[in-house]
């Protein structure tokens, strides 16, 4: 799949970083019919540290969305340009615990919305991202509107009598989506796993791309020609704003405004008995002040391949490392039965790697001294195994597995020192990897001394160094941990 599989209260979003790498612009779903000529003046301008932030709903469009939508979408926040572009800002006094955004499913955009004849065409293959896409590229041939070679991309629709307007600003995205950085700038971020993750999004988008194509060329009379940019384009803008529900994907207009905080407790939630998303406040706000929620509990890794930015202290920070039975074991071919048993990855990993039984993902160690959490048991589990010299000691765990909860490798080995060997080899793979960051991490520093003429690479080059910091962060943890577990193992 292009893009992480949310649950009904996640989110996708596009949100770039065109002057800041810890923060993000919001591209939202709003009006540009020249039919609407309201100009929102009557609000209030809100204050943001003291200092006044500038109210922008373009051509009145939250009114014009609660007149679409037939009911009230929010009486407690107002569209405002901070100096990280449009966002959503209390209008009044919010307590924790008000419901501040409702929006019904009925204005929203999924794509059920395709044409049928078009729609009936498309293998079910084809990942909802993808239709999606779909679906803004022939709004945007139709509406006659800005073409994507131009990088923006505008779309009105009228469905149900809806008319919504999105608008994206290709340029910007291009600066912090890896999908378009190049070999030289994907080389700064090879020692982490999102490096092949943005591979295979770029493949997965050409293969949904290849499987569209036909359906364009059956239609390219009424559509004209639609090209893989514009595709991939389309693919980026549904990716990375799109929410997850019970339905698949949907855009949703207003809410497409709000920006992420990792550390809120607030956010999107379907409710399928009302037909409608809705946003609970985590905590009180000032008239005025930034609304922010929590898109999810991601990495930087996430936040970088979906969204475009990154954080410089993200608590939601992991490392994936992959583990490997050496060719030259002489048990490698029952060891290697046993992994693909015993081993079962998860749906997230089956889907995205290969050969997934053997990928661990590593999150913080809090406590150097505690019981080792964030570093999976499954991790310290293979280890044992491929500590094992003989086929005594692997049918021994076997026979532990069977009479207790069925996971092989799961409590320490009988013999202390294989007990050792086998996290003193975890110790050594993350000690290499430590090295390898470090030392990525070193070269981007002393590039950033480099004056470039391009605004992008020092945008992806600051992205890069915080995903590397927090992976390296991570893994400092789970090294500090192991070397502790062996010491107090002696």
């Amino acid at each position: 799949m292009p893009f992480r599989a949310r649950t009904a209260i996640f989110r996708w979003s596009l949100h770039s970083v065109p002057y800041s790498i810890h923060h993000h612009q919001p591209h939202s779903l709003h009006s540009s019919s020249s039919s609407i000529l309201l100009k929102f003046t009557s609000l209030a301008q809100p204050q943001v540290n003291g200092k006044s932030v500038e109210t922008c709903d373009d051509d009145g469009f939250l009114s014009w969305l609660e007149r679409k939508a037939g009911c009230r979408i929010s009486s407690s926040l107002s569209i405002g340009k901070s100096s990280y572009g449009r966002s959503l800002f209390a209008s009044k006094a919010i307590k924790t615990g008000d419901c501040i955004l409702k929006v019904p499913y009925r204005v929203q955009i999924t794509a059920d919305n395709l044409p049928a004849k078009i729609k009936s065409l498309i293998s079910e293959e084809v990942a909802n991202v993808a239709k999606l896409a779909v679906l803004l590229l022939i709004e945007r041939k139709l509406g006659q509107l800005a073409c994507m070679s131009e990088i923006s991309l505008s779309v009105c629709r009228t469905l149900s009598g809806i008319l919504i307007s999105a608008v994206y600003h290709g340029k910007r995205s291009c600066i912090t989506r890896q999908i378009f950085w190049n070999e030289s700038e994907l080389e700064m971020i090879h020692r982490s796993s999102v490096y092949w993750e943005t591979i295979n999004q770029k493949s997965q988008i050409e293969r949904d791309f290849l499987a569209i194509r036909p359906i364009f060329e059956c239609f390219s009379q009424s559509f004209g020609d639609i090209t893989y940019k514009d595709f991939m384009y389309a693919c980026t803008l549904v990716g990375s704003r799109a929410w997850g529900s019970t339905n698949g994907l949907s855009l949703i207009p207003f809410a497409d405004f709000v920006n992420h905080d990792g550390n809120s407790e607030a956010i999107v939630m379907s409710d399928d008995d009302k037909q409608l998303s809705e946003v609970i406040s985590d905590r009180d706000y000032a008239p005025g002040e930034q609304v922010l929620i929590r898109y999810g509990k991601f990495s930087n890794a996430t936040l970088m391949l979906d969204f475009g930015f990154t954080v410089p202290y993200n608590i939601y920070d992991q490392v994936q490392i992959q583990l490997d039975i050496p060719k030259h074991d002489p048990l490698h071919k029952m060891k290697l039965e046993l992994m693909q048993q015993y081993f079962v990855p998860s749906r997230k990993n089956a889907e995205n790697l290969k050969h997934s039984w053997n990928i661990f993902t590593i999150k913080e160690v809090k406590w150097p001294k505690g019981k080792g959490k964030g570093l999976p048991q499954s991790l310290r589990a293979f280890a044992r195994v491929l500590s094992c010299t003989n086929r005594q000691e692997l049918d021994d765990l076997v026979v532990e597995a069977a009479q207790t909860d069925g996971r092989l490798g799961r409590r320490p080995l009988p013999d202390v020192n294989k007990e050792i060997q086998a996290h003193l080899m975890l110790s050594s793979l993350i000690g290499k990897l430590i090295e390898e960051r470090s030392a990525a991490i070193m070269s981007l520093e002393e590039s950033s001394n480099c004056s470039s003429f391009c605004v992008r690479v020092p945008v992806r080059r600051f992205m890069a160094r915080d995903l590397l910091r927090g992976e390296l962060r991570i893994l400092n943890s789970a090294f500090t941990w192991l070397e502790n577990y062996c010491l107090s193992s002696t």
